[in-house]
Parts: structure tokens; C-alpha cells; sequence
């Protein structure tokens, strides 16, 4: 959208009424596509910050709660459907707390991610920043310093997530086997869900 279409669409009466009427069928329903799809929406027309927060908030508790059935079934989360959009508000979960300087809250749920995953390029790059988020890096230093920040053309399921580093991955990787097979052991109680 153009700055003049969301002006546009913010003093919009039409539209503000159906996205009211679309937020308050999300927030019943809590089908977690529909809720992103209203939550951009409020983001884009910067619109009340505690509606904002209640979409958000609903997203976390519905993506906490399928993630905790994969873990209990043992099963894996794509990249397709409903999926992506758990996984979404997980990683983006991750990066809030990575954020606050919650290295600890971070890296357990960089870790769930690791094991719920099934996306070689996701997960790989979930690993390195559950191996930056164990040395308590900062995470604007590793945003500035490590993350490419010309990102590679993929997919569009791929756009809410940071996938390329300044550094060849496989290799990051293998130079910090050690220390990621020792992070997987310390946090593998966590799977006891």
C-alpha cells in the first residue's frame, strides 16, 4: 500500500467498520491466519495500540497452544497453511525477548523452534541465533554486524524471517557443532511438555 492508501484507508468509515467486524470475527474464531491478517491491517494504519495488543496476545496464546499438541504428538510445522503462521509468532516471540535482553526466554524458544521445524533454511538459521542468543549476543550488534541485509529472493513464506548472514551458514554451523549439541542437551527437558 501507498502512504496515500492507508491515509485512504484509515478515515475510511466502510472500511474501518468491516475490519472491526473482521477483528472481532478473528478474535472469536482464533483462526491464526485471520488474526495475522487483522493484526497487519492495524499495524499499517497504526491504529489503537490496545487492539493491537489483543490481536497480538490472542496470536501468542493460539500459536502457544498448537505448539504445545506438535510437541505432545511429536510432529513437525511446515511452511504451508496454518503452520507458518505458528511458527511466525513463535520466531517473532523469539525475537522480542532476544530483544529485552531475555537471552534465556529467547533461546528456549529459539530451541522448541529447532525441534518443531521441519525447513532446512529456517531451521539453520533459527540454530544461529539460538547459538547467539546462548553467548548473549546483542541483538541490534548481531542484526547490524551478521545479518545480510540484502536477503536472497525466496519464497514469500519466507519473508518474516531473517535467513542470511554475513558469514557462509553451513559453515558458522559446523565451527559450532560442539557448542549447539550442547545447548539441544541442556534444554531437552523442555520437551517434556
Amino acid at each position: 500500500m501507498t502512504q496515500e492508501e492507508i491515509i485512504k484507508a484509515s478515515t475510511d468509515p466502510e472500511f474501518l467498520g468491516y475490519l472491526e467486524v473482521r477483528e472481532k470475527d478473528v478474535l472469536e474464531s482464533k483462526k491464526i491466519s485471520g488474526l495475522y491478517e487483522v493484526l497487519d491491517s492495524l499495524l499499517i494504519l497504526d491504529l489503537q495500540e490496545e487492539r493491537i495488543n489483543k490481536i497480538y496476545e490472542t496470536i501468542l496464546i493460539v500459536a502457544f497452544d498448537s505448539i504445545e499438541k506438535k510437541l505432545k504428538e511429536k510432529s513437525k510445522l511446515t511452511l504451508d497453511n496454518d503452520d507458518l503462521y505458528y511458527i511466525r509468532a513463535f520466531y517473532e516471540h523469539s525475537i522480542e525477548k532476544w530483544s529485552r535482553d531475555d537471552y534465556k526466554g529467547a533461546k528456549e524458544l529459539f530451541f522448541i523452534l529447532s525441534q518443531i521445524v521441519e525447513d532446512e533454511t529456517l531451521l539453520n538459521a533459527i540454530n544461529i541465533k539460538l547459538i547467539a542468543c546462548n553467548a548473549k549476543e546483542d541483538m541490534e550488534i548481531f542484526y547490524d554486524e551478521k545479518i545480510q541485509h540484502e536477503q536472497e529472493q525466496r519464497e514469500e513464506k519466507y519473508a518474516y524471517f531473517l535467513l542470511d548472514f554475513k558469514f557462509d551458514t553451513k559453515a558458522y554451523l559446523e565451527e559450532n557443532k560442539k557448542v549447539l549439541e550442547d545447548i539441544y542437551k541442556e534444554l531437552k527437558p523442555l520437551l517434556g511438555v
